[in-house]
């Protein structure tokens, strides 16, 4: 079981992300700023970020800032509006949403959790 962060806008985006997660076997824990960002950076280790497609470019990239401060060693994950693409130059990972199946979703996060991570040189 993986801990992982979704943050997000949107109330309903975050709390099917969470379900989904859920079901898979993870704990999951959903803010929406980021004051409560920092709030649970300081309770928990993230294993992954998902860093949610409705919020703005300059948004993602503070909440990116802050978990890669935080958390150095947790991946982020971005979701991006096909629309607008992606706004974070250094996540570990993107996903293009909405997907096709939710459970494409499910199994992106599960691949970077498999990921080793990389070791400085």
């Amino acid at each position: 079981m993986a801990c992982i962060l979704c943050a997000g806008a949107n109330r309903l985006l975050l709390d099917t992300r969470k379900l989904l997660l859920e079901r898979a076997g993870h704990h999951v824990v959903t803010v929406t700023n980021e004051r409560s960002l920092q709030a649970a950076c300081d309770i928990y280790h993230f294993d992954v970020v998902v860093i949610g497609q409705t919020m703005s470019a300059k948004v993602k990239r503070v909440i990116a800032a802050l978990v890669r401060e935080r958390c150095r060693s947790t991946k982020i994950l971005e979701l991006y509006a096909p629309h607008f693409g992606p706004a974070i130059d250094d996540a570990d990972s993107w996903l293009k949403v909405p997907v096709d199946v939710a459970s494409e979703f499910v199994n992106h996060v599960n691949a970077m959790l498999k990921e080793p991570e990389c070791l400085a040189g």
